[in-house]
Protein backbone atom coordinates (compact mmCIF):
# COMPACT_ATOMS: atom_id res chain seq x y z
CA UNK A 1 0.00 0.00 0.00
CA UNK A 2 1.36 3.43 -0.90
CA UNK A 3 1.57 6.21 1.66
CA UNK A 4 -1.32 8.01 -0.07
CA UNK A 5 -3.45 4.84 0.02
CA UNK A 6 -2.64 4.33 3.69
CA UNK A 7 -3.52 7.93 4.53
CA UNK A 8 -6.80 7.65 2.57
CA UNK A 9 -7.99 5.04 5.08
CA UNK A 10 -8.44 7.81 7.63
CA UNK A 11 -12.09 8.86 7.53
CA UNK A 12 -11.41 12.22 9.20
CA UNK A 13 -13.63 11.55 12.21
CA UNK A 14 -11.15 12.98 14.73
CA UNK A 15 -11.94 10.40 17.43
CA UNK A 16 -8.30 9.36 17.63
CA UNK A 17 -7.45 13.02 18.37
CA UNK A 18 -9.47 12.95 21.58
CA UNK A 19 -7.55 12.53 24.81
CA UNK A 20 -7.95 9.25 26.62
CA UNK A 21 -7.36 8.31 30.22
CA UNK A 22 -5.92 4.89 31.07
CA UNK A 23 -6.96 3.52 34.45
CA UNK A 24 -3.73 2.65 36.26
CA UNK A 25 -5.29 -0.30 38.06
CA UNK A 26 -7.39 -1.92 35.32
CA UNK A 27 -5.63 -0.60 32.17
CA UNK A 28 -9.10 0.31 30.89
CA UNK A 29 -9.27 3.19 28.40
CA UNK A 30 -11.70 6.03 29.08
CA UNK A 31 -12.42 8.41 26.22
CA UNK A 32 -12.94 12.11 26.78
CA UNK A 33 -14.46 14.77 24.58
CA UNK A 34 -11.27 16.81 24.91
CA UNK A 35 -9.50 17.27 21.61
CA UNK A 36 -5.87 17.85 20.78
CA UNK A 37 -5.20 21.55 20.37
CA UNK A 38 -4.58 20.99 16.65
CA UNK A 39 -8.05 19.59 16.01
CA UNK A 40 -10.60 21.99 14.54
CA UNK A 41 -13.54 20.97 16.73
CA UNK A 42 -16.05 22.78 14.50
CA UNK A 43 -14.78 21.30 11.25
CA UNK A 44 -13.44 17.99 12.53
CA UNK A 45 -9.98 17.97 10.95
CA UNK A 46 -6.43 18.68 11.99
CA UNK A 47 -5.47 22.32 11.55
CA UNK A 48 -2.04 21.40 10.14
CA UNK A 49 -2.00 17.66 9.48
CA UNK A 50 1.20 17.64 7.41
CA UNK A 51 3.13 19.35 10.22
CA UNK A 52 1.16 18.09 13.23
CA UNK A 53 4.14 16.40 14.85
CA UNK A 54 5.99 19.71 14.90
CA UNK A 55 3.17 21.19 16.97
CA UNK A 56 2.38 18.03 18.97
CA UNK A 57 5.53 15.87 19.16
CA UNK A 58 3.72 12.91 20.74
CA UNK A 59 1.07 12.78 18.00
CA UNK A 60 1.00 9.17 16.85
CA UNK A 61 1.74 8.43 13.22
CA UNK A 62 -0.09 5.15 12.64
CA UNK A 63 1.75 2.34 10.94
CA UNK A 64 0.35 -1.08 10.05
CA UNK A 65 2.77 -2.93 12.31
CA UNK A 66 1.58 -0.86 15.31
CA UNK A 67 -2.11 -1.70 14.97
CA UNK A 68 -2.25 -4.98 16.92
CA UNK A 69 -0.84 -3.26 20.01
CA UNK A 70 -3.07 -0.17 19.92
CA UNK A 71 -6.01 -0.60 22.25
CA UNK A 72 -7.08 3.04 22.18
CA UNK A 73 -8.25 3.35 18.60
CA UNK A 74 -12.00 3.88 18.39
CA UNK A 75 -13.99 0.87 17.14
CA UNK A 76 -15.14 2.88 14.12
CA UNK A 77 -11.57 3.56 12.95
CA UNK A 78 -10.81 2.16 9.49
CA UNK A 79 -7.32 1.13 10.58
CA UNK A 80 -8.81 -0.80 13.50
CA UNK A 81 -11.49 -2.37 11.31
CA UNK A 82 -9.08 -3.56 8.64
CA UNK A 83 -6.64 -4.87 11.25
CA UNK A 84 -9.51 -7.03 12.53
CA UNK A 85 -10.60 -8.23 9.10
CA UNK A 86 -13.71 -6.05 8.89
CA UNK A 87 -14.99 -4.06 5.93
CA UNK A 88 -15.19 -0.28 5.76
CA UNK A 89 -18.67 0.96 6.69
CA UNK A 90 -20.97 2.65 4.19
CA UNK A 91 -20.30 6.11 5.63
CA UNK A 92 -16.54 5.89 5.09
CA UNK A 93 -15.48 8.41 2.42
CA UNK A 94 -13.72 5.69 0.41
CA UNK A 95 -17.05 3.85 0.18
CA UNK A 96 -19.45 6.79 -0.05
CA UNK A 97 -17.26 9.00 -2.21
CA UNK A 98 -18.17 11.91 0.05
CA UNK A 99 -15.90 13.26 2.83
CA UNK A 100 -18.96 14.70 4.60
CA UNK A 101 -20.59 11.26 5.01
CA UNK A 102 -18.59 10.57 8.19
CA UNK A 103 -20.04 13.71 9.75
CA UNK A 104 -23.61 13.07 8.61
CA UNK A 105 -23.42 9.54 10.04
CA UNK A 106 -22.62 10.90 13.51
CA UNK A 107 -19.19 9.30 13.60
CA UNK A 108 -17.05 12.43 13.78
CA UNK A 109 -16.22 14.71 16.68
CA UNK A 110 -17.53 17.73 14.78
CA UNK A 111 -19.42 19.90 17.26
CA UNK A 112 -18.98 17.33 20.07
CA UNK A 113 -15.48 18.05 21.33
CA UNK A 114 -13.77 20.80 23.26
CA UNK A 115 -10.20 21.95 22.80
CA UNK A 116 -7.65 20.95 25.41
CA UNK A 117 -6.92 24.66 25.82
CA UNK A 118 -10.45 25.24 27.17
CA UNK A 119 -11.25 21.97 28.90
CA UNK A 120 -9.61 21.90 32.29
CA UNK A 121 -9.10 18.49 33.98
CA UNK A 122 -9.63 15.53 31.64
CA UNK A 123 -11.42 13.64 34.39
CA UNK A 124 -14.27 16.16 34.07
CA UNK A 125 -14.79 15.22 30.42
CA UNK A 126 -15.06 11.42 30.34
CA UNK A 127 -17.64 10.32 27.75
CA UNK A 128 -18.59 6.98 26.25
CA UNK A 129 -19.54 7.87 22.66
CA UNK A 130 -16.04 7.88 21.11
CA UNK A 131 -15.59 4.25 22.15
CA UNK A 132 -18.92 3.13 20.68
CA UNK A 133 -20.64 2.82 17.35
CA UNK A 134 -23.60 5.17 16.90
CA UNK A 135 -26.94 3.39 17.23
CA UNK A 136 -27.77 1.47 14.07
CA UNK A 137 -24.30 1.98 12.58
CA UNK A 138 -22.35 -1.00 13.93
CA UNK A 139 -21.04 -3.30 11.21
CA UNK A 140 -22.84 -6.52 10.51
CA UNK A 141 -20.91 -9.66 11.22
CA UNK A 142 -19.54 -11.38 8.18
CA UNK A 143 -21.30 -14.60 7.35
CA UNK A 144 -19.05 -17.57 6.91
CA UNK A 145 -19.77 -20.83 5.26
Amino acid sequence: MTKAEWESLCDGCGRCCLHKIRDEDTEEIHFTNVACRMLDTAGGGCRDYANRRTHVPDCVQLKAKMLPALDWLPPTCAYHLLAHGQDLPDWHPLVSGDPESVHRAGISVRGRAISEREAGPLEDHVVAWPGRWPRGRAPRARRTG
